[in-house]
């Protein structure tokens, strides 16, 4: 009887696996190859984490974007803390930092958080970015936080 029980749960659990390939092919693996920053095509200056405390140069009128990534799926996600007055916002865009992450069931990770900025006139000024869960308290410490003196020629 407890032969007949373990056979039965052997047949059970053979049905639930997933079916092979006829030609008894492996499975294609899931490429965890890096996905650059899903940045707009009309951004003149492409603004990274390697940047972190440098002068950046850019042109006025013309889109420049601060590239960084984030974990918003904790809920972390990169902000402006600090404009300078002849910068402004000009746009967001995020996106996968992996080819895994676009597959069915994968859940969590990193994700670029790319925001873009314009020079409206020429100066120079910093630009912070830190990054926080934006439900906590002004007095909550940052959990990571980025700087980067713009020039605008």
């Amino acid at each position: 009887m407890i032969r007949t029980a373990l056979f039965a749960a052997a047949l059970a659990l053979a049905a639930c696996a997933p079916a092979q390939e006829a030609q008894n092919e492996e499975p294609t693996p899931v490429s965890n190859t890096a996905v650059p920053a899903p940045t707009p095509s009309d951004v003149t200056t492409h603004i990274t984490a390697e940047q972190n405390g440098q002068v950046v140069r850019v042109a006025v009128n013309q889109r420049f974007a601060v590239e960084l990534v984030g974990v918003p799926t904790a809920g972390y996600v990169w902000a402006p803390a600090q404009i300078p007055a002849f910068v402004t916002r000009a746009g967001e865009a995020s996106g996968n930092t992996s080819q895994a992450q676009s597959q069915p069931g994968f859940t969590g990770g990193n994700h670029w958080e790319v925001t873009m900025f314009s020079a409206t006139a020429a100066g120079t000024g910093d630009i912070v970015m830190e990054q926080r869960r934006p439900w906590e308290g002004a007095g909550e410490a940052p959990n990571a936080t980025f700087r980067v003196t713009i020039v605008a020629e």
